[in-house]
């Protein structure tokens, strides 16, 4: 198939059509080539049903050698391969007899690869535990996350089938495969709806870089590329951020209130000068036509009842101004040209009207007076913000104009908000947000506006909200979404976290504030050990480091902030090579508590937790992320009482 790909587009190049045309295909036979030179190497296939006399292998992508001809392996998202993971004994689908392969870790599909077979026959009513799916789930950790095509349960199936109009949005507790479960649904959906899904695009929002950089290689595995994966701030990154606010006015600015303030401050610009024009003269040759002030007035009244984006509303005016004018021309001398209308709309009079009454505006222009100009923002937050908040607000030292601002991450939102208000940002056809439950209103109002008519895929846990805004429900989110409709569906079995680490994690989950089930762990190993560090912390960090490095697997020590240097600096001395969170290949990673979201580690070593909960206001919420990143082991190193 690789080989044949690369042939097509020598091929490609002698067959007779236009220059454009010739070059559309050229580029469409470029690309299907290249994405086959650059997928994973690794077994071609993982299963096998025999229904009848039909015998499928199911694998990653479909192989065949021959287009019109049977497939050699057929797509794990075909509708043949849905019985693959969702026939039981009591429901066989047609299967008689479910095969897994067992293949070794890092193979390439070599026969001397296979470590084992396993048959289930369905149709004798035979069922049992898969041994290779326990090992493959369980297998050590290292490098960037693996897809789960091979592993699917049925209740996660479920999902990542769903219809591409439907959104969904997914409780998972811990180690529950909550992001695995986001990724493949988009890649079930590009598969399904291929030419919708790629007219509009889809969009992976992670919380940060270090987690995209751990999920980047799941979709090229399953045989899709150039699917777009960002953070919501690179997203609406406009401006470069070289502000910081303070804690109150950071979260104030996330605060959905301030949607309703920076509209006001928006529109507070029409009328402006307009309202002073007592009529409208537009030259035409020897003529002169007019429209009165109280036309003009109606005119605007009505654009603005519309509501329509601010960019459109201007160019509703000019368009209804120009329009009364034609309406007199050619009562006068009938019908006017295209050219005509042209050139009215274009004559300096109209012009200068539109601008005194609905002036162009950058959203920089509007956030800057709105955070520097007091009675600015009086008048657009009257009877929404406080007294108060609005002094929190507003800055310290306002710059001498827009162009000098330096913004902060925060501003960055309200940027984005009167972006949206001024025009519609093209959106997507599908969106899948990972870690929903630490957006605030207003992004989940920038997210929403990327997403106007496309479906969503929400995924988070409650119990793991760190930032100030933090979810408590996830009916507000998808209200603020826009999304209120969609279903929330609960993962609560755990298959990475071993059972003594969930049941810690559950004693936490007793003193946060979220309704959220507990979690349950498939996995009875596991280990959970505590040591009290004395007066000397660093020197037992390093004394546990050496003990998981006797283990397989990776080893992340998680400590606060303020620690990292400290821990870092210790095992350092002691002669452990340490990498950082970005460093996916690292047997030993030294890792701030605050981007360990989303990360896994075979054995977690985590540093005083005393300190990570004092480090934030939602700090219990922090230890619960920290200490359920384990997936085969956690150490809980501390010298202060543990905060449990």
């Amino acid at each position: 198939m690789v080989d044949g790909a690369q042939e097509h587009v020598v091929t490609g190049a002698d067959v007779s059509a236009s220059g454009a045309d010739a070059e559309v295909l050229g580029y469409q036979l470029r690309s299907h080539a290249k994405a086959m030179r650059e997928l994973p190497e690794g077994p071609l296939f993982f299963g096998r049903l025999e229904a009848g006399r039909q015998s499928l292998h199911i694998g990653r992508l479909r192989i065949t050698e021959r287009p019109a001809e049977p497939p050699l392996v057929v797509d794990w998202r075909a509708p043949v391969s849905r019985a693959f993971y969702q026939a039981t004994a009591r429901d066989p689908q047609g299967v008689s007899v479910r095969r897994r392969f067992g293949w070794a870790p890092g193979s390439r599909g070599d026969s001397a690869d296979l470590t084992g077979l396993e048959d289930e026959h369905l149709d004798r009513g035979e069922s049992r535990v898969s041994d290779i799916v326990a090992r493959e789930i369980e297998r050590p950790r290292v490098g960037p996350m693996r897809d789960i095509a091979a592993t699917i349960q049925p209740e996660q199936d479920d999902l990542v089938r769903g219809e591409l109009a439907m959104s969904v949005c997914v409780q998972g507790a811990p180690g529950t495969g909550k992001t695995a479960v986001g990724l493949h649904r988009a890649a079930y959906l590009l598969y399904t709806h291929p030419q919708r899904i790629r007219r509009g695009g889809l969009l992976i929002l992670g919380p940060n870089r270090t987690f995209l950089s751990y999920i980047s290689q799941v979709l090229p595995a399953l045989g899709e590329t150039g699917v777009r994966q960002s953070t919501l701030g690179e997203e609406i990154a406009g401006c470069p951020v070289r502000g910081v606010d303070g804690e109150r006015a950071g979260v104030l600015k996330h605060d959905v209130r301030m949607a309703e303030v920076l509209r006001r401050a928006l529109y507070a610009r029409v009328g402006g000068r307009g309202g002073a024009v007592d009529s409208l003269v537009v030259p035409d040759g020897s003529y002169r036509w007019r429209v009165s002030a109280e036309e003009l007035g109606r005119i605007v009244a009505g654009v603005r009842g519309e509501e329509p984006p601010y960019g459109v509303g201007r160019e509703r005016v000019r368009t209804r101004v120009v329009r009364r004018i034609q309406e007199q021309a050619e009562r006068r001398a009938g019908p006017q040209s295209a050219a005509w209308v042209r050139r009215i709309s274009g004559a300096r009079a109209v012009g200068a009207y539109v601008d005194a009454v609905w002036p162009r505006v950058r959203p920089e222009e509007v956030v800057a007076a709105l955070l520097g100009e007091p009675a600015v923002l009086a008048a657009a937050a009257d009877g929404v913000l406080d007294g108060e908040e609005q002094k929190a607000l507003l800055w310290a030292k306002p710059p001498r104009s827009w162009k000098s601002a330096r913004w902060s991450a925060a501003d960055l939102v309200l940027l984005d908000e009167v972006a949206g208000l001024i025009e519609h940002p093209q959106g997507y056809g599908h969106v899948v947000v990972d870690e929903a439950q630490d957006l605030s209103p207003m992004e989940c109002r920038a997210i929403a506006r990327r997403a106007p008519f496309g479906s969503v895929t929400v995924l988070g846990d409650l119990a793991q909200g760190t930032t100030p805004w933090a979810a408590r429900s996830w009916g507000t989110v998808l209200r603020h979404l826009g999304k209120p409709d969609a279903a929330v569906v609960p993962l609560t079995t755990g298959f990475r976290v071993p059972g003594a680490v969930l049941a810690l994690a559950n004693r936490l989950l007793e003193r946060l504030d979220v309704e959220v089930p507990e979690a349950r762990s498939l996995r009875g190993d596991g280990e959970l050990r505590f040591r009290e560090a004395g007066g000397d912390l660093p020197g037992a960090v390093v004394g546990a480091v050496r003990d998981a490095l006797g283990r397989e697997g990776s080893v992340g020590v998680v400590a606060a902030d303020g620690d990292v240097g400290r821990v870092r600096a210790a095992l350092g001395a002691a002669g452990i090579q340490v990498g950082g969170a970005d460093e996916l290949g690292a047997r030993v990673a030294v890792v701030s508590a605050s981007v360990v979201k989303g990360l896994e580690y075979d054995h977690v070593v985590a540093v005083e937790p005393a300190a990570i909960v004092e480090a934030e206001e939602r700090g219990l919420h922090r230890l619960y992320v920290v200490v359920t990143r384990a997936v085969a082991g956690l150490e809980v190193v501390h010298g202060r009482p543990l905060p449990w």
